[in-house]
């Protein structure tokens, strides 16, 4: 049975604000936003507490066959937060529960060529399919009239690049760009999983939630390959000092030990499309010859540079001089970065950044060979979202059921290094 959308008259949000070429006429008839059941959504791991599923839960309607239905009636439109290249991205939020804050990203596809109309059905593709704490939750999804709206996770903490830019000599501290490196990579890893190659990877496209924590946004650029997923089993001797501090692993230094891997990366994914950011575009990229999922990991090589030295490594002049750079130049770093963790970061970078996609570190074997750089060393991945983020203070309280709940929030005091522990000076 097919159900007529149109935009209720009792809704607080305008679409006419969305589109300078188009006007939508309001109607009685009311219109609902459908999502995943939220049976499934609210039992992950992740999800389980989360209060916004709850809001949700407690304002839609569920149907014996599990799917949610709100109207738009439902939500009340904020402010404007921002535009990109598909649509507009508004706060809003629940009538009945005024801390149940989301974005709503509101696409014209009257306004969209053909070419960025497959761009936001991939966008919406991938959100559906995605379920980890450092990715967006989409928790509706609503096509009416010539709009496709996307309701996802707001996030107050803004994006990488504008905390970037607040920084002294734009740069962060090499403890601060491991945290944010190593859930930006847990992030990467799962959408190679699913076999989605990212392609927009960039600090504007890192996003902050309110605890901290990080969360990529801007799917549109994807696009998808073929997986198979492998087990595998391995002995790694440890090598160098010891921790039982913080994130650090304990161990004694030369004692071999047992690893299971899992590896699931779209090796075979193939593209002749150049979309992107320049100063982030891999050289086979660039050269038109097409590419796969190492673009991903150039990328994230771009990505750690920038936030160490607080600019990109091939900028030039000019796009025309930056491309040129990414094709024929090689890396180079400052002379001042003699800090501890320095020479880790510089040979990672170095190891990403090889212009030649199969000898290119995670090319291979995805997330799992760039988790073992020593830059990484003591980070334990499966408890990644339990650690306190830089420029976070790990306050701890009791419930009344006796269990022990984290709640993060700023403080005013200097944040030592989140791998000691999280500490404070």
């Amino acid at each position: 049975m097919e159900i007529e959308t149109h935009f209720p008259s009792d809704s607080d949000l305008d679409f006419s604000f969305t589109s300078s070429t188009s006007t939508f006429t309001s109607s009685s008839a009311r219109t609902s936003l459908s999502s995943t059941p939220p049976r499934n959504s609210s039992s992950k791991t992740h999800r389980k507490n989360d209060p916004h599923w709850s809001a949700i839960l407690a304002a839609g309607n569920l149907s014996s066959s599990g799917h949610l239905s709100l109207s738009l009636g439902h939500l009340h439109l904020l402010r404007h937060l921002g535009t990109g290249n598909l649509g507009r991205v508004f706060l809003c939020r629940l009538k009945h529960d005024e801390n149940a804050l989301f974005a709503l990203k509101v696409v014209d596809r009257d306004a969209l060529s053909a070419k960025k109309l497959s761009q936001v059905e991939m966008e919406a593709q991938v959100l559906a399919s995605l379920a980890h704490p450092f990715l967006p939750t989409l928790y509706a999804h609503l096509e009416i009239s010539h709009y496709t709206c996307l309701l996802i996770d707001y996030c107050p903490g803004g994006d990488l690049h504008s905390l970037l830019l607040k920084q002294p000599r734009h740069r962060f501290p090499v403890d601060s760009v491991r945290f944010y490196a190593a859930e930006v990579l847990l992030a990467l890893e799962y959408l190679h999983v699913l076999g989605f190659v990212y392609r927009d990877l960039k600090p504007e496209n890192v996003l902050r939630r309110g605890d901290g924590h990080v969360m990529l946004s801007d799917f549109d650029l994807c696009f998808r390959g073929e997986v198979v997923p492998t087990v595998r089993t391995r002995a790694r001797k440890i090598v160098g000092p010891t921790s039982n501090c913080g994130c650090f692993r304990s161990g004694r230094d030369g004692e071999e030990v047992t690893v299971t891997e899992f590896v699931a990366e779209p090796t075979e994914a193939f593209s002749k499309s150049c979309v992107g950011t320049h100063e982030y575009l891999a050289p086979e990229m660039v050269n038109g010859n097409g590419h796969g999922n190492g673009v991903d990991w150039w990328a994230f090589g771009v990505f750690v540079y920038e936030l160490l030295y607080g600019r990109t490594p091939f900028k030039g002049g000019s796009k025309e001089g930056t491309l040129r750079n990414i094709v024929t130049s090689g890396v180079s770093y400052p002379e001042d970065d003699d800090v501890a963790g320095y020479k880790e970061a510089r040979d990672l970078t170095g190891r990403l950044l090889v212009k030649d996609p199969r000898r290119r570190l995670g090319c291979a074997r995805g997330a799992t060979d760039i988790k073992r750089h020593p830059f990484f060393d003591g980070i334990k991945w499966p408890l990644m979202r339990d650690y306190c983020p830089p420029g976070m203070r790990r306050h701890v309280a009791e419930n009344r059921r006796g269990r022990w709940s984290w709640k993060g929030y700023f403080g005013k005091k200097r944040y030592r290094s989140w791998s000691n522990g999280a500490k404070w000076a």
